[in-house]
């Protein structure tokens, strides 16, 4: 575990996929635009640093074999976001966040205590946690600068991999989260989103 957290939060993660290319070549961006993407870009990079936290937790904590290798699974393909963020970031001339082995360390924390609640409320995290994600990286698209389509291909293809991964956590079990804690996940996701742009 300590290698997988110094793997997602140091090193240059390689994708299985190839990263998703727009359509439509990238317009110029004053300074003002390009620091704007890095920053959101920044922001969704840190997400991914979290969601390999939370999912390496949260397959550490189940006694399930077939729940482990579920959330491996969602793991891998989290990895591909991790990298495609970290290589967008490196074309805006724009860094990782300085906090990420916080965000890391905080995520993994939540991962073992919702998965130390049990199977159903794991995966009910899960799916409340990629149903949040999704809805950021929608406004993320409204507010990427307009000739910036390299990031937007990317966001894309994220949003639809998330709701994915919340659709088979769903189909897994996964229980209904009450909506206190959902509104305590809105918070803390907002608090790090916020910092995030910043630094």
């Amino acid at each position: 575990m300590a290698d997988d957290a110094l793997r997602t939060v140091f090193a240059h993660p390689a994708a299985t996929r190839e990263t998703p290319r727009p359509a439509t070549l990238d317009g110029p961006m004053s300074e003002a635009q390009r620091r704007q993407a890095g920053a959101l870009m920044r922001v969704n990079h840190v997400g991914e640093v979290c969601a390999q936290a939370l999912y390496s937790a949260q397959a550490a904590a189940t006694r399930d074999a077939e729940l482990r290798e579920h959330f491996l699974e969602a793991s891998r393909e989290e990895t591909d976001h991790l990298a495609w963020t970290r290589q967008r970031l490196k074309e805006l001339g724009a860094r990782p966040s300085l906090l990420n082995p916080l965000w890391y360390a905080g995520a993994f924390g939540l991962g073992l205590v919702a998965g130390r609640l049990g199977d159903r409320i794991s995966l009910g995290f899960v799916a409340e946690t990629e149903h949040q994600v999704e809805a950021h990286l929608d406004s993320h698209l409204d507010r990427l600068p307009a000739p910036d389509h390299s990031s937007r291909a990317i966001v894309s293809q994220m949003k639809e991999d998330e709701a994915r991964h919340a659709a088979n956590a769903v189909d897994a079990g996964a229980a209904e989260l009450p909506a206190p804690a959902k509104a305590m996940m809105r918070l803390a996701a907002r608090v790090m989103t916020t910092v995030a742009h910043r630094i």
